[in-house]
């Protein structure tokens, strides 16, 4: 897919794109809509074939910002940068890496609050400190030594454990106990969650590229380990797909031997129309951009909305309520949970939500949200 194309099919508002000749690195920034306020989303940072699609990826990735900030009732717009690297993160020097930082925190300044970005994959709330920093305060999730609220990895994680409990009563059983729950990507949120449905009772299978995060989970959690490519072949009562996106494609979705999904990846369906080939199956799906808005509430809900840590983990107990909503809009409409949720979406996206104000470039103090 050629960048002309990307843009072409894109319904955004505008996108950027940069290069660093002394680094090698592609710049994008996705700005899909700032009706409800400044845009935000993560910083992604890794490899890719080529820059259509690390800027496909930005844009897709943004459009779902949108939704996931309007479902959850957050007065943010939906945004994301994509950063591709010219070697994998582990390869690449420490002044390599700040310098990637840097330029991107200039790349945020210039933007002047018009998006406001935090961790994502490749990134960290250790970076994030740089990009505060550096940028004049665009940046959110940093680290508490910088006075930000630490990691959104926990309430991610804490999300979507909410979100596999309404699933599961909306598959027809209570709990966990004794049930299998697939956890495909062990990083922050993944491991976190597993830990949570091991908690629960659940019998825990689990993959990751890293070994060493496998032996972690098999030790600590008892984990059945399974290899990558068996997947979706494994059955299971819950799959949750906690690594990167479009894992479900109408062929996965015709043949998968789960009775739910609900994870923390993003854009897990390869397309919304995917949703409807689960439905004919009878496997509930908790779409993604309301399972795994937790990370969201938590930063937009401590650093902008200045919301306790007890209040931000009460709004994320409501996405289990949203997820109550989405199901019973389907089931009332006929229609599939991604259709559903994408109109409760648009519902509260038209709704009127207060604007928060931005930070301002020089001073970090508070200053009034741009206008349209």
């Amino acid at each position: 897919m050629s960048i002309e194309q990307v843009i072409s099919e894109w319904e955004g508002q505008v996108g950027c794109v940069g290069f660093d000749h002394e680094t090698g690195a592609f710049f994008s920034i996705a700005i899909h809509s700032r009706a409800l306020g400044p845009a935000a989303g993560g910083t992604r940072a890794m490899r890719y074939a080529g820059f259509d699609e690390a800027l496909r990826d930005a844009t897709r990735l943004a459009g779902a910002m949108t939704l996931k900030m309007a479902i959850a009732g957050l007065p943010m717009g939906g945004g994301k940068s994509v950063i591709a690297l010219p070697a994998p993160r582990n390869e690449l020097s420490e002044a390599t890496w700040r310098r990637i930082l840097e330029v991107h925190a200039e790349n945020l300044a210039t933007l002047a609050g018009q998006y406001w970005t935090g961790p994502d994959v490749g990134t960290s709330a250790a970076d994030m400190d740089v990009l505060h920093e550096r940028s004049g305060g665009f940046a959110f999730g940093r680290t508490e030594a910088a006075g930000g609220p630490g990691s959104s990895a926990p309430e991610t994680a804490h999300g979507v454990h909410v979100a596999i409990h309404a699933a599961i009563r909306e598959a027809g059983f209570d709990d966990l106990e004794g049930r299998r729950v697939l956890v495909q990507g062990l990083g922050a949120v993944g491991y976190d969650l597993a830990a949570r449905v091991a908690a629960d009772g659940a019998r825990v299978i689990a993959t990751d590229l890293d070994a060493a995060r496998c032996e972690r989970a098999r030790r600590e959690l008892g984990a059945e380990i399974i290899e990558g490519d068996a997947v979706l072949a494994t059955p299971c009562d819950v799959f949750a797909p906690c690594a990167t996106g479009g894992v479900i494609t109408a062929g996965v979705a015709a043949e998968l031997p789960a009775r739910v999904i609900a994870g923390a990846a993003n854009n897990v369906l390869d397309a919304p129309s995917t949703a409807d080939a689960l439905a004919r199956r009878r496997i509930v799906f908790a779409p993604d951009f309301v399972a795994n808005g937790g990370g969201g509430i938590h930063l937009v809900g401590r650093e902008v909305l200045g919301w306790s840590p007890d209040e931000v983990a009460a709004h994320v107990e409501g996405i289990g309520t949203t997820l109550s909503e989405v199901f019973e809009l389907a089931r009332h409409d006929g229609v599939s949970t991604e259709r559903a949720a994408r109109m409760l979406a648009q519902q509260r996206f038209e709704a009127p939500i207060a604007a928060p104000a931005a930070p301002s470039a020089s001073t970090g103090r508070a200053a009034p949200a741009l206008a349209e």
